[in-house]
């Protein structure tokens, strides 16, 4: 833990210019010190208290999963050489022991998530007996096991859980509507090998399921209930005709095809909205007032969400996403792992408002602000908060000890330290 530092400035020990003959002791003493008091209680009024930084070290050896839900750092560590897991509890802001209980299931866990009181840790099961993804469910004020089944989990409306897995060619699955407090299914639907599945996440959870089997009609249900709200002959996503199925807000978005179209279709009543050529489309994504097309050559093209009518296009960029009403987007030439070259966009021209340099993006919540970290030269990480509206990448702080791995949470920055701990040091405003 690092102590709070005062910073008095610089001393110089340079000689006077043209030196004022030296008083009495007695006269010049008081008089100097009761002038040092005064500045130095104007100095103090002026500051404020002094902001001490309190980081909390939470201990972690290589090789383990550290893992964030709201209140509670988790950590998913090797028992030995075994294969076998635990997982370690330990409450936020403060750094205090929570719980600590073994695994049930061997594998590698790369996510956890909450349902009221139940702690949901989502990984990838190995072993003779293995089902893939694996989720567990715990009780998340004791760690006690409640449940685990197969697949990944999303929260719903109501409470519930959804859970799904990936379905290929020649593996068919089923989404389920699940109980957190015991996994008891609510309601089930199976999809055949070669289907596609899509689902929308709103603000309190997913609320809508697409589903399209390798023949008959695709059916958008009511993700709480299962119960099927509307249903269309669309295409088929197999069938030799490489069609993709994704959402879009309240659109729902075929791509692909014998000649590549993107076809957009009302998501409550699967009526055709419009239909354009988008040559070489891939994915499809939420861009605030466009869709964001993403496009085989890794560049994207911006579509008018109302007419389908191309605004802009430009293979200059690879993520983009909306953020605080305008876009915020990645450079081709620097995609990969690590810090990325950020800009921010006009949306419905594509105009560059701002180049925000190289930065890795720290984890954040929907409506958080925008942290990002980098490598400063001297050592440890430079973070910034990334100003959109500004355009401006504002310094927040240096983390000397700071290595990587952060993750933005709400005015703290946890990330993995020089010695394999993590660090949670608080995020100045």
């Amino acid at each position: 833990m690092n102590g709070g530092l005062i910073d008095l400035g610089e001393l110089r020990h340079g000689p006077d210019v043209d030196p004022l003959p030296r008083p009495s002791v007695a006269r010049g003493r008081p008089l100097r010190c009761a002038l040092v008091l005064v500045l130095l209680l104007a100095g103090l009024a002026a500051s404020g208290p002094f902001n001490r930084r309190e980081v909390v070290t939470l201990p972690a050896d290589p090789g383990t999963d550290a893992l964030v839900s709201d209140d509670l750092f988790v950590l998913v560590e090797p028992l030995g050489r075994t294969g076998q897991r635990r997982i370690t509890a330990t409450r936020l802001p403060g750094g205090e022991p929570a719980w600590q209980v073994p695994l049930p299931a061997e594998g590698r866990y790369w996510g956890v998530a909450q349902q009221g009181e139940t702690l949901l840790v989502t990984g990838h099961e190995v072993g003779p007996d293995s089902q893939g993804t694996l989720t567990l469910a715990l009780d998340r004020r004791t760690g006690a096991y409640r449940w685990q089944q197969p697949g990944n989990p999303a929260a719903l409306p109501d409470g519930n859980i959804l859970m799904w897995s990936q379905i290929s060619d020649d593996q068919p699955g089923t989404l389920r509507g699940i109980d957190p407090c015991c996994g008891t299914v609510r309601w089930q639907v199976p999809i055949s090998p070669g289907g596609e599945f899509v689902f929308r996440d709103g603000e309190h959870g997913v609320d809508r399921l697409v589903v399209a089997r390798r023949s008959g009609p695709t059916e958008v249900r009511d993700a709480t209930t299962g119960v099927v709200l509307a249903r269309a002959d669309l295409g088929t996503p197999a069938g030799g005709s490489d069609l993709s199925v994704q959402l879009v807000d309240d659109l729902l978005l075929t791509i692909g095809g014998s000649s590549p179209t993107t076809t957009a279709y009302g998501l409550d009543d699967l009526r055709q909205r419009w239909r354009v050529p988008v040559d070489a489309a891939m994915y499809a994504s939420d861009c605030g007032v466009v869709i964001c097309v993403q496009t085989r050559s890794g560049g994207m093209r911006a579509l008018d969400a109302a007419t389908g009518r191309e605004l802009w296009g430009s293979d200059r960029w690879g993520w983009v996403w909306p953020y605080d009403g305008r876009l915020v987007a990645t450079t081709v030439s620097s995609a990969g792992p690590g810090a990325e070259e950020l800009v921010v966009l006009d949306p419905p021209t594509g105009r560059v408002l701002a180049e925000l340099g190289r930065w890795e993006l720290a984890g954040f919540a929907q409506g958080d602000p925008l942290i990002g970290v980098r490598r400063h030269p001297n050592g440890g990480l430079l973070v910034a908060e990334l100003d959109i509206s500004s355009g401006r990448a504002r310094t927040l702080d240096v983390l000397r000890d700071a290595s990587g791995d952060c993750q933005a949470l709400p005015g703290r920055l946890l990330c993995r330290r020089r010695d394999s701990a993590y660090g949670l040091w608080p995020l100045p405003r």
